[in-house]
């Protein structure tokens, strides 16, 4: 079995679009198993052999997926065995649900908990497979190394572009109502806000919106925001207030 280094230097190498030969004399990677991780055919080996990708439940791991790029993380424990944590606040017991809901459909037969930190609920599972779950997983903060999506990853992305963005949002965004007074009268105009400080992570949040042509804007360095109303019409269809 090949180091997770390596399987995560080649999925960062395909998402940039290089050749499997290229990969290949990059990494010193062969190029039949290049080939076969770029297109998802060829997993991590016995660590990751007995997972059922064919039965991967597509739209749930888009919203996890979404879920871990904005508030998630991988803890390593020892023979190789994983621990995925989300984070969410302890006020939003519906959001805590369905996370638990898409941990058990992407990890089915293994223990989801909820436990309670100050502020929040950690909600996870353990298991060997989350590394080659969400290749994203690495040293350091995400927004100090670069986060790039495997073709496969992005082929769910694209397929389920509203489980995704809600992952995204119920993690690292927000919806709120906006008064503005003016002659004595108060408007009220609801606006959606996502805050990351990777500038790829937001990058994937905008894709998203633009794959759904959801208007969206630069606030600052670290925030976006979807104000228009007919935008804000198109997220509030799948997304709404947080519960």
């Amino acid at each position: 079995m090949r180091p997770d280094a390596e399987h995560r230097a080649v999925l960062a190498l395909a998402a940039e679009g290089l050749s499997d030969s290229e990969i290949s004399r990059r990494t010193g990677v062969p190029r039949g198993t290049v080939r076969g991780w770029r297109t998802g055919r060829q997993r991590r080996g016995p660590r990751t052999a007995d997972y059922d990708w064919a039965r991967l439940p597509r739209e749930p791991y888009a919203y996890l997926l979404g879920l871990y790029l904005g508030d998630g993380y991988l803890a390593r424990f020892p023979r190789s065995v994983h621990r995925l944590v989300i984070s969410i606040d302890a006020r939003h017991r519906e959001i805590q649900r369905r996370c638990a809901d898409a941990i058990a459909a992407v990890m089915p037969g293994h223990a989801v908990a909820l436990t309670a930190r100050p502020g929040c609920v950690a909600v996870g599972a353990y298991s060997k497979h989350w590394p080659a779950l969400f290749p994203q997983h690495g040293p350091g903060p995400k927004h100090e190394r670069p986060i790039r999506l495997a073709p496969w990853q992005q082929e769910i992305v694209d397929e389920h572009p509203r489980a995704f963005l809600r992952g995204l949002v119920e993690s690292d965004g927000s919806r709120f109502v906006n008064r503005v007074t003016v002659g004595g009268r108060t408007y009220a105009y609801p606006r959606y806000t996502f805050g990351n400080e990777s500038a790829d992570i937001r990058r994937l949040f905008t894709d998203a919106c633009d794959r759904l042509g959801i208007a969206w804007r630069r606030m600052n360095a670290t925030d976006v925001s979807v104000a228009r109303r007919d935008a804000v019409a198109a997220l509030d269809a799948f997304i709404g207030p947080k519960r």
